[in-house]
């Protein structure tokens, strides 16, 4: 036996599925260090977690959510993405909604220098239901004194309507757009928020008027019941004051009860 042979790294691996009907569980699955919690009150709220504490190359995990009512569903911390090591790590999110509103409001995401995470986010929904849709990026730890100068960062969610498409967002993030004019121009955490319901418009100007937390630049636009709005802060937490006060417009309910704002 040689004593100098090299560990091999142990990869995380994790799926779970949450099924709700009629605002009650119906199924609930997990497997590897992916869990799921389902709150009851007032109304389901789902919180996803990752037992191993972060992700880095070669870890695969995904989360599953299928209702038929008004749920709420988020991540129990930020997710963090470490130094890679070799390959990518790679996180899946399918939510399925047949009537009703979700809510899909996660903490955010840690990138750490020299990391590489490539995430997929479908949701799902059906004629009339509606949705919100979060997800907001840090770049490393400003009070540790962190620099991200190398990651890869593949991001993309898709969000249909009986089967059709209603929103795509393909992100990519390397190197070279940490500081580039047209893309972060050195802030080092940015957010997409997105309102898709009937009359997601009205709430535009109430929007606009929510934008300006120090230390954050923000815009909105509407369209089609469609509203979106892009994040850009010099860190994470600034952003997150931000995002607290326009899901307080855009939610009929405060942030999810994991939230520490």
């Amino acid at each position: 036996m040689n004593a100098l042979a090299p560990i091999p790294h142990q990869r995380t691996r994790g799926t779970a599925e949450v099924t709700l009907a009629a605002g009650r569980l119906q199924r609930l699955y997990t497997q590897g260090s992916a869990k799921a919690i389902v709150l009851q009150d007032p109304r389901p709220e789902v919180v996803f977690l990752n037992t191993s504490g972060g992700l880095t190359g070669g870890d695969r995990l995904s989360f599953a959510l299928t209702t038929d009512g008004d749920t709420t569903a988020t991540t129990q911390t930020a997710e963090r993405a470490y130094r890679a090591g070799g390959g990518q790590a790679r996180l899946d999110l399918d939510l399925t909604i047949s009537r009703g509103r979700l809510d899909w409001l996660p903490q955010e995401t840690i990138l750490f220098d020299r990391s590489a995470l490539n995430r997929r986010t479908r949701i799902a929904l059906g004629p009339e239901a509606e949705c919100l849709l979060l997800e907001a990026v840090v770049l490393g730890r400003a009070a540790m004194g962190e620099t991200v100068r190398d990651l890869t960062f593949h991001d993309r969610r898709d969000v249909s309507r009986a089967g059709r498409p209603v929103l795509v967002e393909p992100v990519t993030l390397t190197t070279e757009a940490l500081q580039g004019p047209a893309t972060l121009d050195g802030a080092r955490a940015f957010a997409s928020m997105a309102l898709i319901a009937r009359g997601a418009g009205d709430a535009l100007g109430p929007v606009r008027a929510a934008l300006g937390e120090p230390g954050v630049r923000g815009a909105a636009s509407a369209m089609d019941g469609k509203l979106t709005i892009r994040l850009m802060a010099a860190d994470g937490w600034p952003l997150r004051r931000q995002i607290a006060r326009l899901v307080a417009i855009l939610r009929p309910g405060p942030l999810p009860r994991v939230w520490q704002i």
